[in-house]
């Protein structure tokens, strides 16, 4: 009997040929579309139409099984309520790492089993192995498409589960397959950003969701105000477009960078030009999640990310007694931002010398606090 495997099938070209993959492996394939997001754009359409009908008709080439899941309520209870209260609060949240955790490998991986699948693959730029008993999130063989980073949040129980058919494959390898097997997807564009915010204007998006309340830009440097906000929650730590802070007010004509945001008096500072005042010399973050076990030594050398597509960066982690993790930079690192991740890569041993050993996700946090000495 064939082995049932439920593909997370997006309408994109990735999940596309995974599903291809797999049914040319054997598999009993089946293809389940997510709708994790039910609101109409301006002109009353779902957003998600045109997406499903990709996966409708990429299944029917490939000549599989396909079913559309409504998980919109706990993505806006477990997602997107989260992603409002760390807005809220003047941080930067990840979507999408919640997103995984929450909805792909949560509920989707419980209607998988119900399915009678033993395994769920989906279109992610990683890769699983098994040692010993235990399973371990392993990089993308392309470096530059490598998802491990979105993944960071996942349980022994999840991993034990998933599949990354890709996670050894390119993208232009991928876009010929697809091309060859005429695959409705084969050229569709890849998506980038926050999934139910699209191509929308970001501000406009927040503003329907949260109050937003105007204050002064200061410069950290003399003191003086440059500017109005249009609220805190519209900026990140070392932005540098959007400010609308006018001309005459800088000394140099260097562009401006936001570099702090102070909440309790609704302020907004920037800088001019680049400044030591974005950089940190290491963190602090949140309960940490680790994909393997929580390593036995308590301090070791590895690599990190502090977010997405950002080259390894070496550090030194000591691990707290409540399980959060305090991480010194070997080199200063610019615009760390609370509400983001920080993900470490390593050995299976955790520790790492060099990149080349630094193949593992050991998992992540939230980073709660940024220290500067």
């Amino acid at each position: 009997m064939k082995e049932t495997v439920v593909v997370g099938m997006s309408g994109g070209v990735d999940s596309s040929v995974v599903a291809l993959l797999l049914k040319q492996q054997g598999y009993d394939v089946i293809g389940v579309y997510m709708n994790n997001w039910e609101e109409t754009d301006p002109n009353g359409v779902c957003t998600s139409a045109d997406d499903y009908a990709d996966v409708k008709r990429v299944a029917g080439a490939i000549r599989i099984p396909y079913y559309s899941v409504n998980y919109a309520k706990e993505y806006m209870d477990n997602v997107f309520s989260e992603f409002l209260r760390e807005y809220k609060a003047g941080r930067t949240p990840n979507p999408d790492v919640l997103c995984n955790r929450e909805i792909k490998f949560g509920p989707f991986l419980n209607m998988a089993k119900k399915l009678g699948a033993k395994k769920v693959a989906t279109g992610h730029y990683a890769n699983v192995e098994e040692d010993d008993g235990k399973f371990y999130l392993k990089k993308a063989l392309d470096q530059n498409k490598d998802q491990t980073y979105f993944l960071n949040q996942l349980n022994q129980k999840q991993l034990s589960m998933a599949m990354f058919p890709i996670g050894n494959m390119e993208k232009p390898e991928i876009r010929k397959i697809a091309e060859e097997y005429d695959l409705a997807t084969a050229k569709k564009k890849d998506s980038t950003g926050i999934c139910f915010i699209g191509e929308r204007n970001f501000k406009k998006f927040l503003s329907t969701y949260l109050p937003a309340q105007k204050g002064d830009i200061i410069d950290k440097r003399t003191g003086n105000k440059v500017g109005t906000h249009d609220g805190l929650m519209y900026y990140t730590l070392g932005q540098r477009r959007g400010l609308g802070i006018g001309g005459g007010h800088g000394q140099t004509g260097e562009s401006w960078f936001v570099v702090e945001k102070d909440l309790k008096n609704n302020i907004l500072y920037v800088i001019e030009g680049e400044g030591d005042e974005l950089l940190s010399d290491g963190l602090v973050s949140g309960k940490f999640n680790w994909i393997p076990v929580k390593p036995e030594l308590k301090e070791f050398d590895c690599y990190a990310k502090f977010r997405y597509r950002q080259a390894d960066q070496k550090v030194h982690v000591v691990i707290n007694d409540d399980n959060t993790i305090t991480v010194s930079f070997y080199n200063k690192q610019r615009a760390v931002t609370p509400g983001q991740y920080v993900v470490l890569y390593g050995s299976k041993n955790a520790w790492a010398k060099s990149p080349e050993e630094a193949e593992y996700c050991l998992g992540g946090a939230v980073i709660e606090k940024i220290i500067k000495k």
